[in-house]
Formats: C-alpha cells, structure tokens, sequence
C-alpha cells in the first residue's frame, strides 16, 4: 500500500514538473514578429494605435495561436497603458487564453506586482478560476512565494481557501512547493494573518502545520501552530 507521505510527495514532483508545460507562455521572438494589429500595438504598447484600430472595427478580444488576446501580450510585455486602452475600447479584462490564463495570473507568476495591480483595475477578477489546474492566481503566487503579490491578491479580495484540482490550496502549495526559505515564510503568514484556513488538510489528510513539520520548515511551524 502506499504511504500517505509517499502520495504527497509524488504529486509535489508532478506539480514542480507540469508547469513548464501547463504554465502561460508569453509571446516568443516568432509570435511577436508575426504579430500584425492590435497584438502588434499591444506588445509594443502604441495607445494610438490601439485606438485608431478599435476605432476601425478590429476584434478587441482576436487571439493568437495561443489564444493569446491582446490584452495577454500587453499584460507579458507590461505595458499598462496599452492595458487601459484597450479595455477602454471594450476588451474583456477577464479574458482566459488557451491554458486559462488570465492578466492578473500572468503578472502574479511574473511576481509582477504593478501589472497585477492594472488588471485588477481595469476590471480583472482576483476571485477566478484560472489555469488547467482550476486554480486562483493566489494559489499560483503563493505556489512560488511571490509574498508581495499574495499580499496585494488577499487585499483585493482573493479566496484563501480555494482548494484546486490537486487538492491544495494557497496554504498548502506555500508550504510544499517552496524550499521553506524567506519570501514562502512571509507568504504563510500573511495567508494565516488573513484568516486562511489551517485545518484544510490535502487528499492524504496532511494539514499545512503537519506538512511544514514533515520539512522541517520551523518557521512556518510556529506561524500555523
């Protein structure tokens, strides 16, 4: 039979190794060479273009081979002003993309607190369901302890406890994906800090607090217990 830690683990090597196949791809040198309209404009963050193309009757919400709106390549390349623009002109700011990326979960696995803060302002949902793992951009963050960002995804309303289809939740993933080193230390706390639940133990009955032990994480130990 196998173990309750063995199971774990062996999902924690699933998780670590996925994401390069599962995670939002920005716009590589061919993408962006290729690119004509609004994805042009987006990635070189032209307003005026954005504007005279909307203007014109071009697809606000076109995709590239990626589904990849322009709104995705200005949030990769970040150009907040083409953000505004061209969710002022009436693209969807909650746009998925072919892997169920949305802008803020972009910039919350770039660790890039500024653009994540235009997403949210223009519109974006801090509360979605994002990514083949059915996941929240809160999760994602604190998956890499991305500590600033968690802290602005709790602010802006983000669900603590959203558990995904791995069966953990931003807790948890703050504790086991991590090596237990500063920026997920300070991630757990500000997650416990918010009131995240403790108790919400993964699919083989490991709690955070059981999980930090099993590492030998003492800093977060004395943060959940």
């Amino acid at each position: 039979m196998i173990s309750r830690r063995a199971l774990t683990v062996g999902l924690v090597a699933f998780a670590v190794a996925m994401p390069a196949a599962l995670a939002q791809v920005p716009p590589s040198a061919d993408d962006i060479a290729g690119y004509g309209g609004l994805h042009a404009a987006a990635h070189r963050g032209d307003v005026a273009a954005i504007q005279r193309l909307a203007a014109s009757g071009q697809d606000l919400n076109a995709r590239d081979g990626r589904g990849r709106t322009p709104l995705h390549v200005a949030a990769f390349a970040r150009r907040h002003d083409a953000m505004r623009a061209l969710v002022r002109a009436g693209a969807d700011p909650r746009a998925l993309e072919h892997q169920r990326y949305d802008a803020i979960t972009i910039a919350a696995v770039a660790d890039d607190l500024e653009t994540m803060k235009v997403a949210i302002a223009i519109g974006g949902n801090p509360k979605a369901i994002t990514s083949l793992y059915d996941g929240t951009a809160l999760i994602a963050a604190a998956h890499l302890g991305h500590d600033t960002v968690v802290g602005e995804l709790i602010r802006a309303g983000a669900p603590l406890d959203h558990v995904n289809n791995l069966g953990w939740t931003a807790l948890i993933e703050a504790v086991i994906l991590g090596q237990g080193g500063p920026r997920h230390i300070e991630t757990v706390r500000l997650l416990t800090v918010a009131g995240a639940r403790r108790d919400l133990a993964d699919r083989q009955g490991q709690t955070p607090l059981m999980l930090a032990r099993g590492r030998g994480y003492g800093a977060m130990v004395r943060l959940l217990e």
